[in-house]
């Protein structure tokens, strides 16, 4: 078995070759024995308050319930979740899929025009939204119907005198919350209230029931549903337990939270895994506050983190970092985009903890290959395929390179999506009818089974660890007056990993960057604006029109 899979050689002590898929039947499942295990121990904490696995489970009854009963939503139905990292979004989901709902995750940063897909493309029946977020959904409304809309303000969850303090600071203090109307919409705690007094029977949920609908961009730069059912959740949590679990005191583990639960490394690798280990999600809303993330990490103990590279830097970088105490420190997980070297071994040094390197996709929910969390030191690489998963890299015809050579990177296993929502064609170039998904990422394997990432997919951007597609944003910006073409690239960013960079061709001679950006933020969340501009005369393009970005890429590394 290792001639076919040499990582499994490699692997640390314990590590089981596969993993036990039917010891839950559901999300459900892993959350209710976390409750009979855990019962009395912390599950969630933000910003001063804290919720028991029981506190939680009387709150998640009481969402599930009014979903199913007040509102009448069906098994199947798809509710979106609007949210940063606040104690709504743990109940909301884990009420949601109590329900038998699916839960569509939705980053709040969205502009209208790129939440109106998502909304239209799921078809969703219920949207839960903070309302810092509350007028993008208002402005979507106008133009979509959606049936029930459920607002929040961020401090509504939290215990004594911090509700009202948090919701006043937050909208008449920092004015973070624009104003907005939603006739009709249910406020969060009144849901709460409103399903207490109901009694609704649990409709079953099962392996091949879809739990997510976890959009991700791709090579036509329209987002598409990546459908995660029960059964793939439950796999990869099942995976990524089984690879650190022997590293791990049940019920006493407290994970910082940083990376915002809606983005399928943090729900996976955060909320489900921990809580199979009855740990604490320490929740940050706000991580680009720096100072205020370190005296959060202060206060909370704790014994793992993950996180993208940018995050990790970030850390490294903030005054006051260094002086934390990390005896308790034993996990450190990067992934989203690469782990540079010289933050690695600079965590290392601060830390006495390894940075250890992930790799996965939304399409595999989404751990695929890791490193050892046992890691001496940072190796450059991705990792091993992780228990029951499998992978193989293939030349452009689709067959097996030899060991050392590159290629794109495939894998099988469990955890690989169902299929993309409502789309066929754009599943079939991924994902193959024996369940191979093409991963469109450069790769090769060394002698003992590791892996290391060559390159990146063709054209995507990487943006502190979102994915950034370059047709999305051309897209969006030739439908800007003046512009005639439009190419973006990525290029290298101390911040962020990498940046958007647009080169323009001008139809009016006139506009400017700073046109070019204010049109970009109309219509593009943060992460996605061009934050370089550049006008040439033309794009470089094949023989059949298609703009060369490589060959773009190439002119801005030699120019650096």
């Amino acid at each position: 078995m290792t001639d076919s899979k040499p990582w499994l050689s490699s692997y640390p002590e314990g590590v089981p070759a596969e993993i036990d898929l039917n010891e839950f039947s559901s999300v459900n499942d892993v959350f209710d024995e976390a409750v009979r295990n855990y019962a009395d121990r912390p599950a969630f904490h933000n910003m001063g308050t804290t919720l028991t696995y029981t506190e939680l489970d009387q709150r998640v009854a009481q969402f599930a319930a009014f979903l199913e009963c007040k509102l009448g939503l069906k098994k199947g139905d798809r509710i979106v979740l609007m949210m940063p990292n606040c104690l709504q979004y743990p109940i909301a989901l884990f009420g949601a899929l109590r329900a038998g709902l699916v839960v569509v995750n939705t980053n709040p940063l969205y502009t209208p025009r790129e939440l109106k897909h998502q909304l239209q493309d799921s078809g969703a029946k219920a949207v839960v939204v903070l309302d810092n977020f509350g007028a993008t959904v208002e402005t979507v409304l106008k133009e979509l119907k959606v049936p029930h809309i459920i607002t929040s303000g961020l401090g509504d969850q939290l215990s004594g005198l911090k509700r009202p303090i948090v919701n006043f600071v937050v909208k008449r203090i920092k004015k973070m919350v624009p104003a907005y109307s939603i006739p009709g919409a249910i406020r969060f705690n009144d849901a709460l209230a409103a399903g207490k007094a109901q009694n609704c029977s649990r409709p079953k949920v099962e392996h091949g029931d879809t739990a997510f609908l976890q959009y991700t961009g791709g090579t036509t730069g329209v987002a598409k549903g990546a459908v995660l059912t029960h059964r793939n959740m439950i796999a990869n949590m099942q995976q990524a337990s089984a690879w650190v679990g022997r590293n791990v005191e049940m019920g006493k583990e407290i994970i910082i939270t940083a990376l915002p639960l809606y983005h399928i490394f943090a729900l996976t690798a955060n909320s489900l895994v921990f809580m199979k280990f009855g740990g604490l999600n320490w929740m940050i809303t706000n991580p680009r506050d720096m100072p205020g993330f370190i005296k959060e990490l202060k206060k909370s103990n704790f014994t793992a983190i993950t996180g993208v590279n940018t995050l990790f830097n970030g850390l490294l970088n903030t005054a006051g970092f260094s002086e934390l105490d990390f005896s308790r420190l034993h996990i450190s997980l990067g992934g989203g985009m690469a782990v540079q070297r010289a933050v690695a071994e600079r965590w290392k040094k601060t830390t006495g903890c390894t940075l250890v390197e992930a790799y996965g996709l939304t399409e595999t929910s989404p751990a695929a290959v890791i490193n050892p969390v046992t890691l001496a030191e940072y190796n450059g690489a991705i990792g091993l395929p992780i228990p029951s998963t499998d992978a193989r890299i293939i030349d452009e015809e689709g067959n097996e390179v030899p060991t050392g050579n590159p290629g794109e990177l495939c894998i099988k296993g469990p955890q690989v999506m169902k299929e993309y929502w409502q789309r066929p064609e754009e599943t079939a170039k991924v994902l193959s009818a024996d369940g191979w998904l093409r991963t469109g990422d450069i790769a090769r394997m060394d002698e003992a089974g590791y892996f290391y990432i060559v390159d990146r997919k063709k054209d995507m951007i990487l943006v502190s660890g979102f994915n950034v597609y370059p047709n999305e944003i051309e897209g969006v910006m030739v439908a800007m007056p003046g512009i005639l073409e439009a190419a973006a690239i990525g290029v290298p960013d101390e911040h962020s990993g990498e940046a958007v960079k647009l080169f323009v061709v001008r139809k009016d001679p006139s506009i400017t960057e700073a046109q070019v950006k204010e049109y970009a933020h109309g219509s593009l969340t943060g992460y996605k604006r061009p934050r370089h501009v550049e006008f040439v005369t033309e794009l470089p393009k094949t023989n059949v029109g298609k703009i060369l970005h490589r060959e773009l890429r190439e002119r801005e590394l030699a120019k650096q």
